[in-house]
């Protein structure tokens, strides 16, 4: 066995310290290339990516290859570092790799990027070159449902559950797919695999499944069961407390409530060229983006995390997360034009590179209304209001990234009522100190008279009438949003008033907004 076969046997069966003497061996002969690449990527096993980055970049400087080129990239793509995790990615697939693992390696990286459209042939390569992997089928049968290839999607989640009929990924993703109907629904295999899920993660993906396409046939009761069980479950996995939140909104009100105090430095970075369409999770932002997407001028960027990261940069605070109270009150000392800049740079790999104007559509971006409002001053905002009611319904049964800090207060009802005063709270803020900043577009209005409401927001933006913009449903742009099958539709009113469905179970949640003087009429 040679020592490259032994480093690579000892990484397969997580022996580090024997891959590390085998890759060091390798490295200080002939093949330093191989044994640089190895002890990086020992060095990622170990969960040390900063230390691996460099060793795998040295490996690429002496031999550039696709295997060390699409591990460069993965690692990049892990320290947000994306716009070099892109050349790394796009410069692995025009070596034209062979190996699976490589392949979908790339397309997972082009993923995270955005790029699904091109994350499509790498995973496709995988697939072909070992049909039996259920990981890289699972990653294409998602990439087909972002870019609406929804028949191919669905024949690879049958596929996988085929092998794997416990394959909890796969059974949401099919059941997100689509509306299911009384005729043709999946019900009893999720009840059966439900059944039989031990792991917690898996039986979240199960009832969420179970509870969409229950609601989808009528069986509201069942549905909400079901997702009691499975948010209350997960709420005690991550130990969220609606304080974390709380903390958050009550540094931004004290930052930006003493505005005059923290009056800009400079005027902040020119040019119109984002769009930022913000608010709650579920409230039409993804419907907004694709009809903003299907004008000419604009193309979609996506949710990104250009504006957290280059606020929580600049900031220069200690802490692990993107945003806390820490962050926020150090953020007021940021130069906006530096801000505007670190944001547009973050962007700059994600937009399309065909259209002058972008839209940014991180629903969160909504807590850094303040900070876009002063970095980047010529930039549309616009903020989607929906029915309080709908709005927490929606949260609650959708499930969102399992692990991202920005929705983890969905896992239950009365700390999204919260979460959604706080919100309500906030808008009226910037409103107060930006008034007509930001437009307030209601998904109901835009809904009961879409080309009315659809030049309104053409024109706040700054863009001409398009007619294009009322066939979004036509637009072929990838979607990788639980709205993924609606906005694939022409524009209807099926989610207004959703929440009715469930009124007796939502009462108590109802009644405490109302206490809060929010209108849930």
């Amino acid at each position: 066995m040679t020592l490259e076969d032994q480093a690579r046997a000892a990484l397969k069966r997580g022996d580090l310290p024997a891959a590390v003497a085998a890759a060091k061996a390798l490295a200080e002969g002939p093949h330093r290339a191989t044994g640089l690449f190895l002890l990086g990527m020992a060095a990622a096993e170990a969960g040390q990516v900063a230390r691996a980055i460099p060793l795998v970049e040295a490996a690429v400087a002496h031999a550039p290859g696709a295997e060390p080129l699409a591990q460069l990239a993965r690692l990049l793509i892990l320290t947000r570092r994306d716009g070099e995790a892109a050349g790394a990615a796009r410069g692995a697939l025009a070596l034209a790799p062979d190996d699976a693992l490589t392949l979908d390696t790339i397309g997972c990286v082009l993923a995270r990027l955005g790029d699904h459209q091109a994350s499509l042939a790498p995973f496709e390569a995988a697939v072909a070159a070992e049909p039996g992997n259920l990981e890289y089928r699972y990653n294409l049968a998602a990439a087909c449902g972002f870019t609406g290839r929804t028949g191919e999607a669905r024949t690879h989640y049958e596929a996988i559950l085929a092998a794997d009929p416990g394959h909890a990924r796969a059974h949401y993703g099919l059941a997100i797919l689509a509306r299911q109907t009384a005729q043709a629904n999946h019900v009893p295999r999720l009840e059966a695999a439900l059944a039989s899920a031990n792991e917690p993660a898996d039986r979240l993906r199960i009832e969420y499944a179970l509870a969409k396409e229950l609601e989808d046939i009528g069986d509201a009761a069942p549905a909400f069961a079901h997702l009691a069980a499975a948010n209350a479950a997960h709420k005690r996995t991550i130990g969220y407390s609606f304080a974390q939140d709380a903390a958050i909104f009550d540094a931004i009100e004290a930052l930006f409530g003493t505005l005059p105090s923290i009056e800009p430095t400079s005027p902040g970075y020119p040019g119109p060229a984002p769009i930022f369409v913000v608010g709650m999770p579920r409230t039409g932002t993804t419907l907004v983006d694709r009809i903003l997407a299907s004008h000419p001028e604009v193309g979609s960027a996506g949710e990104l995390q250009a504006m957290p990261l280059a606020v929580k940069q600049l900031a220069g605070t200690p802490s692990r997360v993107v945003i806390d109270a820490a962050t926020v009150a150090a953020s007021g000392a940021i130069d906006p034009s530096a801000l505007g800049a670190a944001y547009l740079e973050r962007a700059r790999h994600h937009r399309p590179p065909d259209t002058p104007r972008f839209t940014d559509k991180l629903p969160a971006n909504f807590l850094y209304i303040g900070h876009i409002v002063r970095a980047l001053p010529q930039a549309p905002i616009v903020c989607l209001r929906r029915h309080p009611m709908d709005t927490l319904w929606s949260n609650f049964k959708n499930l969102f990234a399992s692990q991202s800090a920005y929705y983890a207060y969905s896992y239950d009802l009365m700390d999204t009522a919260r979460y959604y005063a706080r919100f309500d709270r906030l808008m009226a803020l910037w409103d107060r100190l930006w008034p007509g900043r930001v437009l307030q577009l209601s998904y109901e209005a835009l809904v009961a008279d879409q080309e009315g409401q659809t030049r309104r927001l053409l024109a706040h933006c700054g863009l001409d009438w398009d007619p294009a913009c009322l066939a979004f449903h036509e637009n072929s742009g990838p979607v990788a949003t639980p709205s993924a099958a609606q906005v694939r539709r022409p524009i209807n009113a099926d989610g207004v008033g959703k929440w009715r469905s469930h009124g007796e179970a939502l009462e108590p949640v109802r009644a405490w907004l109302a206490a809060q003087g929010i209108e849930t009429g």
